[in-house]
């Protein structure tokens, strides 16, 4: 079977694709993954092949601020996230990502909840769509100005959007909002922490008896701005415990003025790592991160800063795996209550386990990827 999967050039939007593209190649599967060229040295060590097609992301985002004037990462509106994904992106990508679809030929097209060139691809080639969610479901007035943008666009190329023939929900129930609905064609995908090509997931450090509690800070690879994580690790490094801070993809330590004595900074590590020894994540929200950490047990902090990451943080706050501390009253003293907060409070590492074992029960992406391939056979 010939399997395309269809990303947002994005780290957030592709690394949640991978433990089942991954799936697909170890049944014998030929997969490649359609994106930017950015994430040839991604796929290259996985033995997947990359369809490049379209601009980076920071492209894509200037655009949609050209045609909008709304910064649609830290101002997500309907119309900037629709203007971005659907509008911005399709124009400067389809044209290429239909070509190689062409050439691929795939049987199955998979693509992530936000990713239309996808969905594009899979219509005008008349083969079965698969959507991958990657956290809580996306709010209708988002779902709907996407589908309103989109819908030009594949009338331009002589297609009409379809729904996908699968929902594929990697998102534990437990973060769903009270009044979520499961759709039509769903099926749970167990998700995990990312982690590197050929790696076995990280066995648990042993307890450090007598030491200190120790901090994952992660912003991910986009939100990793040091005039935002400085005075928060500042604040952080005030209390009795250690931090290890992940740089995205753009800073670097000296962009912090702060006492290294308990901070560790890491360059871009496998979340399954990075995960290794930690009791507390302090994060931005990204899917990614967000359910990762709780696959491990692991309560959070979520300061959300865009995109999704709303979704996320309202899912952690009203299952009680963590705290979420909003926009408005984010302040480097706030969050660090929050984090000491949760750190002595052990119903939060409880909800958190508790998350970690309804995942843990959700099917893995071996079999999901054999179940798609005999509802295909």
């Amino acid at each position: 079977m010939r399997v395309l999967f269809s990303s947002t050039p994005a780290h957030g939007h592709l690394l949640p694709q991978l433990p089942l593209a991954r799936a697909f190649r170890d049944r014998g599967d030929t997969v490649a993954v359609l994106t930017g060229e950015a994430f040839a040295p991604v796929l290259a060590p996985e033995g997947i092949d990359l369809l490049a097609a379209g601009p980076a992301v920071d492209v894509l985002f200037a655009e949609t601020a050209r045609r909008t004037g709304v910064d649609a990462a830290s101002n997500p509106t309907p119309e900037s996230v629709a203007e971005f994904f659907a509008g911005a992106r399709v124009d400067l990508t389809a044209d290429d990502a239909l070509a190689a679809a062409r050439d691929f030929a795939p049987d199955l097209v998979v693509a992530e909840a936000c990713d239309v060139v996808g969905p594009l691809a899979a219509a005008v080639l008349g083969v079965p769509l698969a959507t991958l969610a990657f956290g809580p479901a996306i709010p209708d007035e988002f779902t709907a100005g996407l589908a309103a943008v989109a819908a030009p666009r594949f009338a331009a190329r002589g297609a009409a959007p379809a729904p996908a023939r699968w929902y594929l929900d990697p998102c534990p129930d437990v973060l769903q909002a009270p009044d979520w609905q499961a759709p039509e064609g769903r099926l749970p995908l167990r998700p995990e922490p990312h982690r590197g090509p050929g790696a076995a997931s990280a066995a648990p450090e042993p307890a450090r008896e007598g030491a200190r509690r120790r901090v994952l800070v992660s912003f991910g690879t986009y939100f990793a701005e040091p005039r935002v994580l400085g005075p928060i690790l500042a604040a952080l490094s005030a209390a009795d415990v250690d931090l290890r801070v992940t740089l995205g993809l753009t800073a670097s330590a000296d962009d912090y003025d702060i006492d290294r004595e308990r901070v560790e900074f890491v360059g871009f590590t496998p979340l399954d790592q990075l995960l290794r020894g930690v009791d507390l994540v302090v994060t931005h929200g990204g899917a990614g991160t967000t359910l990762g950490t709780l696959a491990r047990g692991l309560p959070l902090v979520v300061v959300p800063q865009g995109a999704d990451q709303f979704l996320q943080a309202a899912g952690v706050a009203a299952s009680g795996t963590g705290l979420a501390v909003p926009p408005d009253a984010a302040t480097p003293e706030s969050v660090a209550r929050a984090a000491a907060d949760v750190l002595a409070g052990p119903e939060y590492a409880d909800a958190a386990r508790k998350a970690a074992d309804q995942i843990a029960g959700m099917p893995s992406p071996a079999e999901v990827a054999d179940h798609l391939a005999a509802a295909l056979a």
